[in-house]
């Protein structure tokens, strides 16, 4: 019977175990910005990184489908700056195009779907434009 039990248990651990990537949620994912140099100028490249926190690993083939470039940090979130996404340079980075017209804080919004995962991830990210 002691041997039965234990089997049970090793099988019951094992499907919670297995089942815990099903319990995945948005919040098992972080955008962050890899690039550094952010100058004032037209078609400034922005680099952001998707990773799984869960593994550690970085997150490709996300469908990037909502991007927003405002100055919200300094207080004019209605200063906007369209947003070009561009080919993929690495696993899990993302590069986008805008024009940062002005020095100052500046707010990269994305959201972003992963495959397999019902919910949206999003991410409001700063960043500063230096003259």
């Amino acid at each position: 019977m002691t041997n039965m039990f234990r089997r049970i248990c090793g099988s019951v651990l094992a499907l919670l175990i297995g089942a815990s990537a099903l319990w995945a949620g948005a919040d098992d994912y972080r955008f962050e910005i890899v690039s550094t140099d952010h100058r004032v100028g037209s078609g400034v490249t922005i680099e952001l990184r998707l990773t799984d926190l869960r593994t550690g690993q970085p997150v490709e083939g996300a469908v990037i489908y909502a991007t927003r470039m405002d100055m919200a940090p300094d207080g004019m979130e209605t200063m906007t700056s369209p947003v070009t996404a561009l080919p993929a340079e690495g696993p899990g980075t993302y590069l986008f195009s805008t024009d940062l017209t002005m020095a100052g804080g500046w707010r990269f919004s994305v959201a972003a779907k992963v495959q397999g995962e019902p919910e949206t991830v999003k991410a409001e990210l700063e960043l500063r434009a230096e003259p």
